[in-house]
């Protein structure tokens, strides 16, 4: 198996030259692109593993590059933001961000983002029930699919990874603190609301045309998934 890929799209260089150095020291691939075309360029040409995308570019904004890549791609993709503001981090999960890290940042955490991400991936691949079925939803592990009434439905890494951790589990309760940890991969520091983000956006996706509801929020405590008859 090669080394997994990172692209790295920031009009930056000194920032794009400090974050390869540190995954390359991890034993990672990269490939660098500073405007959001070369972005969508290099995401079909150099065929990444992950993408790392700073909100801020010169031709445009990483919001529409990210929602150029979620018409038809699955790509992990952590942001890059200089802005602090809770909305522009919501609006970047909303729109299919798996992440974000806040400038300035630590390479460190940069890279240990990058590692769980694709650390969760390789785990879920390698589970032994490769498809979960409740009611009308079915979860392919092997392939990461999600079908609702024998519909696919789309989902980012982190939505499949979520609802995976929950469907493996029935009627536990996850603790938001927790799943921000088993999913993201680093202890919470007061970003439960991705966790929250994500599920109300992954709740949309696969009960709107169900005949269940499978999450659950658990009020003051967290969440838990459940197959119920609406």
């Amino acid at each position: 198996m090669g080394k997994p890929r990172i692209l790295i799209c920031d009009d930056e260089e000194k920032v794009v030259q400090l974050i390869q150095a540190y995954l390359h020291r991890e034993g990672y691939e990269t490939e660098a692109a500073y405007t959001g075309r070369q972005c969508l360029e290099q995401v079909s040409k150099f065929q990444p593993d992950l993408l790392i995308l700073d909100i801020m570019i010169p031709d445009g904004d990483g919001f529409f590059v990210c929602q150029e890549i979620r018409k038809d791609s699955n790509l992990p993709i952590i942001m890059l933001t200089a802005r602090g503001e809770e909305s522009d981090r919501v609006l970047g999960l909303e729109i299919g961000a798996d992440d974000y890290v806040i400038k300035p940042f630590s390479p460190r955490e940069v890279t240990a983002r990058v590692k769980a991400t694709l650390r969760r991936r390789e785990w879920d691949s390698s589970t032994k029930s490769e498809r979960l079925s409740y009611g009308d939803l079915v979860l392919d592990k092997k392939q990461r699919r999600v079908f609702v009434a024998e519909q696919e439905v789309p989902l980012t890494p982190k939505e499949f990874d979520l609802l995976t951790l929950m469907a493996a589990s029935p009627s536990r309760v996850f603790r938001r603190d927790l799943l921000y940890e088993l999913v993201w991969g680093y202890d919470a520091l007061g970003d439960v609301r991705t966790v929250d983000v994500h599920l109300t956006r992954l709740r949309s996706k696969i009960e709107e045309s169900s005949n269940y509801r499978y999450l659950h929020t658990v009020w003051g405590i967290g969440y838990r998934f459940e197959e119920k008859q609406k």
